[in-house]
């Protein structure tokens, strides 16, 4: 499809009266219910409109998509942003009980891993790797419920690195706590749907000082991703009104790892140091004895 998939609904408005008339039959009840359509399969949407599978599928062609797949993962991608919460708790309807929830929701994250595992870019993955290791310092944006993750990335990065700052709210204004960024620092700016808007402005004003900046999102289409000079995805297809993290957490534990590697001298000294210290003032409780 040719343009901007945020801007689909808009583009089936605009186009409204060259289809015909099983397509606009279609194309209303899309307009209409945007939010389910983009979890029903073809033969689903077409039984609700009235009208033949394949027509949906001719429907989705004139698009300009492949397939009705394609379609839905337009759809997909308008809601996890225009979705409010309580549109979300309502989706949560189907779940008649725990064991659906457990089952869903696991399924979901699973799903989500290999989604990202099978469209990670490795080239980029390795450039991310350079910069991190080479930053004079480095920094790290995630509010919202991207907090979580800027949190445990920021944790772990401390443990290898000495020069790693997390970006929060708090007493300090976070532009207060970026303003001091250089050309020689990068920006490591996290953000899934709901995009939280004072991650995109710290980021917009750290790009204006010409800092690099590397995304962790779930789209190339993601406010993070137009803003980043290199971009690494994660799925974060919600199930109801939680975020599903899991997948955005397994690329930053693969980004750890990478990092202590290219680190590795560094840290065995810095780990050694660090279990002295914990035993010494009993940080983590020792195994009962006997």
């Amino acid at each position: 499809m040719h343009g901007n998939k945020r801007d689909l609904i808009n583009q089936i408005q605009r186009r409204f009266s060259e289809f015909s008339k099983s397509q606009k039959l279609i194309a209303r009840y899309i307009i209409e219910n945007y939010d389910k359509v983009a979890f029903m399969t073809a033969s689903k949407l077409a039984d609700e409109v009235g009208v033949s599978e394949s027509t949906v599928v001719r429907f989705a062609n004139a698009l300009g998509f492949d397939g009705y797949p394609q379609l839905r993962k337009g759809l997909e991608e308008i809601i996890k942003i225009k979705l409010t919460t309580v549109q979300r708790v309502e989706m949560a309807g189907e779940y008649s009980d725990g064991g659906s929830v457990l089952k869903k929701v696991l399924g979901a994250d699973i799903d989500n891993i290999r989604s990202t595992l099978e469209n990670i870019d490795y080239e980029i993955f390795q450039q991310v790797i350079k910069k991190i290791c080479g930053a004079e310092k480095i920094y790290i944006v995630g509010l919202r419920s991207s907090m979580a993750l800027a949190d445990y990335f920021g944790f772990y990065l401390n443990l290898i690195l000495d020069n790693v700052k997390i970006v929060h709210h708090g007493i300090i204004n976070i532009f207060e706590q970026v303003f001091r960024v250089s050309k020689t620092d990068i920006v490591i700016g996290m953000g899934f749907p709901r995009y939280s808007v004072q991650t995109v402005d710290a980021l917009s004003y750290v790009r204006e000082q010409g800092v690099t900046i590397i995304g962790i999102t779930d789209s190339l289409l993601s406010p993070i991703a137009s803003l980043a000079d290199y971009t690494l995805t994660a799925k974060s297809n919600m199930v109801s009104f939680v975020d599903s993290l899991v997948a955005p957490l397994s690329l930053i534990n693969a980004l750890i790892v990478a990092v202590g590697m290219c680190e590795k001298e560094k840290i065995t000294e810095h780990f050694n140091t660090l279990e002295e210290i914990w035993k010494k003032y009993n940080v983590y409780q020792e195994r009962n004895q006997g």
